[in-house]
């Protein structure tokens, strides 16, 4: 996390878009957010892998990433798994031009904090930026309808999950990070993710949001306010 002038707090962010003009719009406008500092961009999947390889030694990895999807040689959903894989505690940010469930589905999938398109509001891609980057997800509410219809479809019933697991769906319907569900359950982090990743495969579900509008439909948590 950036600090500026007077030491106080900044989301660090990167923007990746093959389009130039893209990246200047959304850089000039982040500049006059108070809390968010665009740190670096790039113009594809491999020349982010690659800036942000350079970035890490020195602990001056982004916060946050804008990921645009449809992007040629490394699209977007490669390269938010690339960076899950190497540094997991970057959120990405998909950002695109159409509601495709087939690109919903694998940018959170790849491990996508959050889901836009490029039609959003500059405030909305604001609050999508600080929703990831306290582990919250913010999706376009379009692409939350395509998810609410995608799990209406039939599903394996909840008796497939332990008490545990129940209560790990509980938690992530209220949208509480694998950090935060540890901490309630006095587990480790990483026993928190394998709950979390057990539950989407007896599910057969493909992202915790996914797993929070099962919950709500299954009368596991109730409805969450707001759309992240």
């Amino acid at each position: 996390m950036a600090l500026d002038a007077e030491g106080q707090a900044q989301i660090g962010v990167f923007l990746v878009d093959d389009h130039r003009v893209v990246r200047s719009g959304l850089s000039a406008y982040l500049a006059l957010v108070d809390d968010i500092e665009v740190i670096g961009d790039a113009g594809g999947g491999s020349r982010t892998i690659e800036k942000l390889g350079a970035l890490a030694p020195g602990g001056g990895l982004p916060d946050v990433i804008l990921m645009d999807l449809a992007m040629p040689e490394m699209d977007g959903i490669t390269a938010t798994r690339e960076i899950k894989t190497r540094w997991p505690d970057v959120e990405v940010v998909a950002m695109t031009s159409f509601v495709e469930e087939a690109k919903v589905r694998g940018a959170l999938e790849a491990g996508a904090a959050g889901y836009l398109l490029k039609d959003a509001d500059a405030d909305e891609v604001a609050q999508a930026i600080r929703a990831a980057h306290i582990g919250q997800m913010h999706l376009d509410p379009r692409v939350a309808r395509l998810l609410v219809d995608s799990v209406r479809r039939p599903r394996p019933a909840a008796a497939e999950l332990t008490p545990r697991e129940r209560e790990v769906l509980g938690l992530v319907a209220e949208g509480a990070s694998n950090r935060q569900i540890a901490d309630t359950l006095v587990v480790s982090e990483r026993t928190a993710r394998t709950h979390v990743s057990a539950i989407l495969r007896k599910l057969g579900l493909v992202s915790r949001t996914q797993a929070a509008l099962w919950a709500v439909r299954e009368g596991f948590a109730s409805p969450p306010g707001g759309s992240s």
